[in-house]
């Protein structure tokens, strides 16, 4: 009748003697045993989120955080960006890396989260511009970073993007952007969603001078910087797989009541619709980006 109510007797692993760890005796002497367990240095592996796949880092490092078995493309944070892609793999001159976020609404906790950070990234903001070359020819480039606030476009973000387009006005050069963001920057109110006003004056002027931008937009960019610069490319590229949209898909659903598309705001649902001109492997990226721009280059004496 116990054995009926208690249910039967649990049965436990024997461990091998090979995995006991002797560790040091106890206050009476006697000697305590326990499991072995082996501590995985953090960092060592990657598990790609699409299809389960355990990477070395070094491995995916080296494949361009692209998942070999699914292709899933892992985020790049902008310094492993731009080392793909430039010539030199570095900048040849970066453009106001001392430019810091204050705290202008007063939001509280703010300046601690921009604190970690910079602690955690090494960056001062979450984009990075400056000058590079690319296929032989000089370019202004920036790259968003989202482990910086998810790259948010806060006032600075704003100010670095608008800069580095007046740099590319003033000396006659491409200038390319690499886009991965979470939105506008609730912390900065208002002063945020002018960054969407400025940067689209600043490309306006760029394009009136008759000077290429190519808009990379990759995963995810969504929010106040989908709704300005990310698609005011000449050529708006993405990368595969890549989300792309201004209100999540939640809230779309729940506002037109109908349910959407399963591949709805991906980058190849996008260039389906018309929104984007080519989606391109992170392996053809670089090769890609170099041949237009080499396209809309003109040589001295031709």
């Amino acid at each position: 009748m116990l054995k009926d109510l208690f249910g039967k007797k649990r049965k436990f692993a024997t461990v091998p003697a090979e995995t006991i760890a002797r560790v040091p005796a106890g206050a009476d002497g006697a000697t305590v045993t326990g499991p072995k367990e082996k501590e995985v240095p953090e960092g060592l592996m990657n598990k790609c989120p699409h299809c389960g796949s355990i990477h070395y880092s070094k491995d995916l490092e080296k494949n361009l955080r692209v998942c070999k078995g699914c292709q899933y493309h892992f985020p790049m944070s902008a310094p492993e960006r731009i080392q793909s892609l430039l010539d030199d793999g570095k900048l040849t001159e970066e453009f106001d890396a001392d430019l810091i976020t204050a705290n202008p609404l007063g939001f509280p906790g703010y300046l601690e989260k921009l604190e970690q950070d910079m602690k955690n990234t090494n960056l001062n903001e979450a984009v990075i511009t400056g000058e590079g070359v690319l296929g032989g020819n000089r370019i202004v480039i920036g790259v968003m970073d989202s482990r910086f606030r998810m790259a948010s476009m806060g006032s600075v973000v704003g100010e670095k993007i608008t800069r580095a387009i007046e740099r590319a006005v003033e000396r006659r050069l491409p200038f390319l952007l690499f886009s991965a963001s979470g939105g506008a920057r609730m912390q900065e109110g208002v002063l945020s969603l002018m960054q969407m006003a400025k940067t689209s004056a600043a490309l306006a002027r760029l394009d009136r001078e008759r000077l290429l931008f190519i808009s990379v937009l990759t995963n995810p960019t969504y929010g106040g910087v989908t709704a300005s610069f990310a698609s005011l490319g000449d050529y708006n590229i993405a990368e595969p797989g890549a989300m792309i949209g201004f209100a999540g898909r939640r809230v779309i659903e729940q506002t037109v009541r109908q349910e959407l598309p399963k591949d709805f705001q991906t980058a190849e649902f996008l260039l389906k619709h018309g929104q984007l001109d080519m989606v391109v492997h992170r392996k053809d990226m670089r090769t890609t980006l170099a041949k237009i721009v080499e396209l809309h280059t003109i040589r001295e004496g031709v």
